[in-house]
């Protein structure tokens, strides 16, 4: 049923989502159903790990992980694009 909530999101208004779970479960799902991986994460507040799925395909899951281990989908989208990496800042000038 979890795996069946997550499908669905992509179909759900963003201010209606909400699915939460076990972290393994849904990057397992990410990557057989949407072909999406690991692309970045930071942390949010003190301890919240978030993480950003992104698929060749342009979809991609925002997911954020609290300490308990619950992690939940935040957002998820399509057309997912990439800046250029940053150069390193020149000083000295």
């Amino acid at each position: 049923m979890l795996l069946s909530a997550a499908a669905l999101l992509w179909a759900v208004p963003a201010e209606a989502q909400s699915a939460c779970g076990e972290r393994t479960k849904f990057i397992e799902t990410l990557a057989k159903n949407y072909q999406e991986s690991p692309s970045a994460f930071g942390i949010a507040g003190q301890r919240n790990l978030v993480e950003l799925f992104v698929s060749k395909a342009g979809t991609w899951t925002m997911l954020v992980t609290h300490p308990t281990g619950m992690s939940c989908i935040v957002a998820a989208g399509q057309s997912w694009e990439e800046f250029p990496p940053a150069g390193p800042k020149m000083t000295g000038l």
